[in-house]
């Protein structure tokens, strides 16, 4: 075993040291308190003190401090005055505080080195405040996934790398799944401004006495794990919120004592219970200071989607696709509504998902109304998958490999759908980002939610695979959205129009209200909205256009700009047009996709052959060579895949066993649509090569047959893209020849 330090070093430490040094600001009198316990004798021994600002330009050392100590236990303040820096995510303004152990002689008998800032992250209400001021969290988890490596880095500037990337996408929060990461990590978030929330190394069950299996030893350890990260990085003004596991069940009692315990020891951070505790039967203990789940009740959902076994489904997954969306009524009911948090009455043995498995656990209901008192964090949110990218089978050049896209590539060249690989993950990719736009929209329209969790910005390289990106695992983009795109719908000012729909007739009225999340200190006084609706396909390109003044505001984070009543202009073909906003003057934008089809537009069906089944009348009208249209019943399409719009949900692989042993319906497990939009069938009907919201009532009433079996050579105008473990060739609209038909 190595030998401390400091017992190795007997020469630098012959006399006096200080130990466990541990530094807390206080915003009131802009000073930090230090805590620290002397070892070795006291007299004679002052101890000096300054602090260097690092973060201004330029740097500067600020007045040194003498202390004489008198006990073994030091508690000094150092205040550094009324022009001190605060640090916050967006202002993350660092001190080097120096603490010197000095003789009566000045001569130096040990030195110490803390990085801190001044900074007081509170909950408040149904929000979080740093300094006193409200802030929202734009969070995603991290797993610690490094595919060079296996383990996380250990030096600042990766880790700088890292954060920045996640930063340039709108993060100001990072969650740790069940770990915490190196005191380097620490420091990047120090000098980029991230609040960070390392989390206890557990996913099970809190046992006490009374349990069966009980094992103090493990828990005692797990106990103290906490107790060494708030000892070795609580310093660090970027550590600012501490979680006790994943995913938790057991003895909330026992969990409610080791929360108080850490609250006790250590005030610097907020603490909760866990993340997504109790799942379907969720609590607030009395001790949590954050609440970070995805439910209050079955109903009571304040997420866009779920997994096929957590059913039902997300408002993502589900509704016709629109802007109104948000949380506030499911996360603050009307009184006396849903009564039941639990759907059931008193306690009842539930099968849950648990871990990349399924569980059966007592489950013990919260309050009859579950209201929370502290602000709510939705958990691991998103979760849209797409297609492999197997060029980045060539990026894992260390000691991991990529097998399993290895394996994912060799399963679609077996079903002969090898050649649309890069075609799969360039659709399924843009459907992810429209369905990561949307629910994040509905994030920030809940005034009663304090932040979220993404699952995630990069992708995931375990169970199963889960490749619910817009990164991949090395932190690279994937080319499906710009950094600066992105945080036009994830960054501390969003602007919101919310509208019912997205497809529209002409001469229709379009009404949307457009609202403001806004989380800057800086004044919007002056400021205007601009609003343009334009179109690539009309010469002139802006259609219609306006500004409107932005209201006085005083503080408020949700502000209503204006309400839009705008009527629709006429189009003689399908129209796509933008909805442009802006305010002139700030990086602050948004744009929405819209589609105009045109009114009382006659069709002619004359001379065209459709049938609903593949009746005797078809197939003498193919024998002599005639073509028909054939539109099959889904419900009586036997061979098929049901219509789904949304990408799948983390991992088909995972979550289809999951489903499988707790005997409930398995997810559909498709990716989107990829379409050839050059084919002449879209002549009037305006599309891409992937989903659009003018298909989504087309592919969720609608079933894709399954050809595996008919010739390779089949290649469908429209395809359904299947995950990656099933491959199924999945045609939605397909032209073939049948018998002497000229198709």
């Amino acid at each position: 075993m190595e030998r401390d330090h400091r017992e190795v070093g007997a020469s630098i430490f012959e006399r006096v040291f200080l130990d466990n040094v541990q530094v807390y600001p206080d915003l009131t009198t802009r000073s930090f308190e230090i805590k620290a316990a002397l070892v070795g004798e006291l007299q004679g021994v002052r101890i000096v003190v300054s602090a260097v600002a690092v973060s201004a330009d330029p740097v500067y050392t600020t007045e040194e401090q003498i202390f004489t100590p008198d006990s073994q236990n030091i508690d000094l303040t150092y205040t550094i005055g009324e022009d001190a820096m605060l640090w916050s995510d967006d202002e993350p303004n660092l001190y080097q505080l120096h603490i010197c152990l000095q003789d009566q002689n000045g001569e130096v008998l040990d030195s110490t080195e803390v990085w801190t800032g001044l900074r007081e992250f509170r909950a408040t209400g149904d929000k979080f405040t740093i300094n006193g001021r409200k802030t929202f969290l734009r969070g995603k988890h991290d797993g610690l996934i490094f595919p060079l490596t296996g383990y996380a880095p250990t030096d600042v500037d990766e880790w700088v790398r890292i954060l920045a990337i996640s930063k340039s996408y709108g993060i100001n929060h990072y969650r740790f799944h069940t770990c915490c990461p190196p005191e380097a990590a620490f420091i990047a978030a120090d000098l980029l401004g991230i609040y960070m929330e390392p989390e206890l190394p557990f996913w099970g069950t809190i046992t006490d006495e009374s349990s069966d299996g009980h094992n103090q030893a493990e828990q005692d350890y797990l106990i103290s794990e906490g107790f060494a990260m708030l000892r070795a990085f609580g310093n660090h003004p970027s550590f600012v919120m501490m979680s006790m596991g994943n995913e938790l069940w057991g003895s909330k009692d026992r969990l409610n004592s080791i929360l108080k315990a850490y609250k006790a020891y250590d005030h610097r951070h907020l603490y909760t219970e866990g993340s997504n505790n109790f799942q379907f039967v969720p609590d607030i203990l009395e001790e949590s200071e954050f609440f970070c789940g995805v439910r209050f009740s079955k109903e009571r959902l304040f997420r866009g989607s779920y997994a096929m076994c957590d059913a039902p489904l997300g408002h993502v997954q589900t509704d016709l696709p629109n802007t109104l969306k948000d949380y506030d009524s499911n996360i603050v009911p009307e009184q006396g509504s849903d009564a039941d948090p639990s759907g059931q009455t008193g306690d009842k043995e539930i099968q849950i998902q648990y871990g990349t498995g399924s569980k059966t656990v007592q489950a013990e209901a919260g309050s009859d109304q579950l209201v929370s008192h502290v602000p709510i964090i939705s958990h691991e949110i998103g979760q849209y998958a797409t297609f492999p990218n197997f060029e980045e089978i060539n990026k894992y050049t260390g000691s991991l490999k990529a097998k399993n896209f290895e394996v994912f590539r060799e399963r679609l060249n077996a079903k002969g759908l090898g050649h649309l690989a890069e075609a799969y993950f360039r659709a399924s990719g843009k459907l992810a980002v429209a369905c990561y736009k949307e629910e994040l929209e509905a994030a920030f329209r809940s005034q009663q939610l304090a932040g979220f969790q993404l699952l995630d910005l990069q992708d995931f390289s375990g169970q199963g695979t889960a490749l619910v990106g817009v990164l991949d695992a090395f932190m690279d983009s994937k080319g499906m959205i710009t950094p600066e795109e992105w945080r036009t719908f994830c960054s501390d000012a969003v602007l919101l129009a919310r509208f019912p729909k997205y497809n529209y007739q002409a001469g229709e009225l379009f009404e949307a209200r457009i609202e403001l999340s806004y989380f800057r200190r800086q004044a919007l006084d002056g400021l205007q909205l601009k609003w343009e609706i334009q179109s690539e396909q009309i010469e002139g390109s802006v259609l219609l256009e306006g500004k409107a003044d932005l209201p006085a505001t005083h503080g408020e984070h949700y502000v209503n700009i204006a309400d839009l009543s705008i009527r629709i202009p006429e189009v003689s073909n399908m129209t796509k047009v933008e909805l442009r906003l802006s305010i002139p003057g700030t990086d602050i934008r948004k744009s929405y996709d819209l589609w105009i089809y045109p009114s009382q537009l006659d069709v002619e069906l004359t001379g065209l052959n459709l049938f609903t089944e593949l009746s005797e009348a078809a197939l003498v009208l193919l024998e002599q060579g005639e073509d028909i249209m054939l539109f099959p019943n889904p419900d009586q399409i036997q061979h098929a895949i049901q219509g789904f719009y949304s990408t799948d949900f983390w991992s088909y692989p995972m979550f289809r066993s999951i489903s499988e042993n707790m005997k409930r319906e398995v997810p559909v497990g498709t990716m989107g649509l990829l379409i050839q939009q050059d084919h002449p069938a879209f002549e009037h009907f305006v599309t891409e090569e992937h989903s659009t919201y003018p298909w989504w009532s087309i592919v969720s009433e609608s079933s894709s047959i399954i050809l595996d079996e008919l010739d390779k050579d089949l290649n469908p105008i429209v395809q359904t893209i299947d995950n990656f473990e099933r491959n199924h060739k999945l045609g939605l609209l397909m032209e073939c020849r049948v018998r002497k038909g000229e198709c």
